[in-house]
């Protein structure tokens, strides 16, 4: 049964990871490796300006009933809170994050979007969890500004539905939030309409944003993640450490990437992990 339109119009590319796409991904993997392809997020993560990371632990519960454990068995605990935004971290941006001017993906608007407390429309929540066939394009040791063009994809064959990642190596800086937030790598334009072109449902990078930093074009910054989400529904991952993958010369492998279902987020944290 063909799903409704304004549910197709959420899943973007997305669409195309069937229940046939998830068994060929799965089928690949025959050594039983994983590799964890996210970053530790906590406050010294590298941030975008005017976005933050707090964690606070709320230790006033745990402090008044340890003096008065409860129970027979003396139990206590310990819990925290969080104050931060999705678009920090090894993160999945929704299809609500980017728009060109007024317009989102599916034609939608900001104010059809835009609530209160949150997306209307394309939030995290309408995301469904992935399991897919992924690439790795190790295009290291990169620069910002670097532009991974057309050469650097020659040798992979992505069909619709599966997930590309690019490897430039800048992940190294994340250490040092001021010089890795000072610019990137990444794909360019031509690779975005390549990706585009093959219905790729997924893509992401090493880098705080996804495309070169400087931009190709100055006059057009961002055009590259810009393009992907609201012209065509791909889904893109930030702040990716692909280190080991690239280390270890896999270029293929079984994609999972689960995330908190966050109703109306513009974003969702993840720790993907590619099987082989």
């Amino acid at each position: 049964m063909s799903l409704p339109e304004t549910t197709v119009n959420e899943l973007g590319m997305l669409r195309h990871v069937t229940e046939a796409k998830r068994l060929q991904a799965l089928a690949l993997v025959r050594q039983g490796r994983l590799y964890d392809l996210g970053h530790v997020l906590d406050e010294q993560a590298p941030v975008f300006p005017g976005r933050y990371f707090r964690q606070t632990l709320v230790t006033t519960a745990h402090h008044a009933n340890s003096l008065a454990p409860v129970g027979d068995n003396d139990v206590t605990w310990i819990t925290e809170v969080f104050s931060a935004t999705t678009q920090l971290g090894t993160h999945l941006d929704s299809l609500g994050h980017l728009q060109m001017g007024d317009r989102a993906y599916g034609g939608f608007s900001v104010a059809d979007l835009a609530g209160t407390a949150g997306l209307t429309r394309l939030g995290a929540e309408t995301i469904p969890q992935v399991v897919t066939r992924g690439w790795l394009v190790d295009a290291s040791p990169l620069e910002p500004g670097d532009v991974i063009g057309l050469d650097a994809v020659v040798d992979i064959d992505p069909e619709p539905g599966d997930a590309v990642l690019f490897h430039t190596g800048w992940s190294s800086r994340w250490g040092d939030a001021e010089t890795y937030l000072s610019g990137e790598p990444g794909p360019g334009i031509e690779v975005a309409e390549w990706l585009a072109e093959r219905e790729v449902a997924l893509t992401g990078c090493d880098t705080w944003s996804y495309g070169p930093v400087p931009a190709e074009n100055a006059a057009r910054p961002f055009e590259v993640p810009q393009h992907l989400n609201v012209e065509h529904g791909v889904f893109i991952v930030e702040n990716l450490d692909l280190s080991v993958l690239a280390a270890d010369d896999v270029r293929e492998f079984a994609l999972v990437l689960t995330f908190p279902k966050l109703r109306g987020a513009t974003g969702a944290w993840t720790s993907p992990i590619a099987l082989v």
